[in-house]
């Protein structure tokens, strides 16, 4: 079983929206290593607790711990960008995780955005389990599952449900001239458990993820004057590239 994590950055609002670009993140974990995964990462925040000052019950949300640190205010500016920057690096060195994102460029569109990179990010989940593309140890016949934040939870589920029975896709256009195949999903199962992010080490690193795929397309202005809009290249070695052919960051951009 593959336990996918996903985060979002940004908003799916069309109209007088702060972001022109709409983030789901993933962190995916194959059961065999979740218990591994979570002492490491239990661990990592001791380190930060020991070396920053930030407390295991400190929940990591990066627009807040940038712009609007709140009782973190204790911790230097400075130091709550390396916290950033210490949670990719580890992240990055994770011998079993699996990380992809979908970007949306809202500009100019009119569907529902909230939809669309769902829709496209389950079927990078469905595809990559079937193909057998994520790094770790597997079973013969593993199934996915979504673990996520409870926003629009009700309006998941029922894409989830809808996709299992009629997901049209259109046809590539590298084969086909036109027209649409029904795709419904066999290998993500259930509905999504949904999860509060402050009672979920994983959630608030995948906050970090998503934060920095956004700050890679949209910066804000400390970011980029620290370096902070390149984060996410810190993360080669655990990036799935076989989920888009487009680019080499393991990003799907629509």
């Amino acid at each position: 079983m593959y336990l996918m994590y996903v985060d979002e950055s940004g908003d799916v609002g069309l109209h007088n929206s702060p972001t022109r670009y709409f983030v789901l993140s993933a962190i995916v974990i194959h059961e065999l290593r979740w218990r591994q995964t979570l002492e490491n990462l239990v661990e990592f925040r001791r380190f930060l607790r020991d070396s920053k000052g930030l407390k295991l019950r400190d929940e990591i949300h990066c627009t807040e711990l940038i712009s609007r640190p709140g009782d973190l205010i204790r911790i230097k500016r400075n130091d709550r960008l390396d916290i950033i920057k210490k949670c990719i690096d580890w992240l990055n060195i994770q011998t079993d995780l699996n990380i992809f994102s979908v970007v949306v460029d809202k500009q100019g569109r009119t569907d529902d955005i909230f939809q669309l990179a769902w829709n496209t990010l389950v079927m990078r989940f469905e595809n990559t389990i079937s193909n057998k593309n994520f790094r770790g140890p597997s079973n013969t016949d593993d199934k996915g599952i979504i673990l996520s934040d409870n926003t629009e939870g009700q309006k998941l589920r029922t894409l989830l449900r809808k996709m299992r029975h009629y997901n049209t896709i259109p046809n590539n256009s590298r084969f086909y001239e036109s027209g649409y195949r029904n795709l419904k999903i066999n290998s993500v199962i259930e509905d999504p458990v949904f999860r509060d992010s402050q009672y979920s080490f994983l959630h608030q690193m995948n906050d970090v993820l998503a934060y920095c795929v956004r700050q890679r397309y949209q910066p804000n202005s400390y970011m980029k004057k620290k370096g902070g809009n390149n984060f996410y290249k810190r993360l080669e070695n655990v990036i799935v590239k076989e989920v888009t052919s487009r680019n080499t960051f393991g990003i799907v951009e629509i």
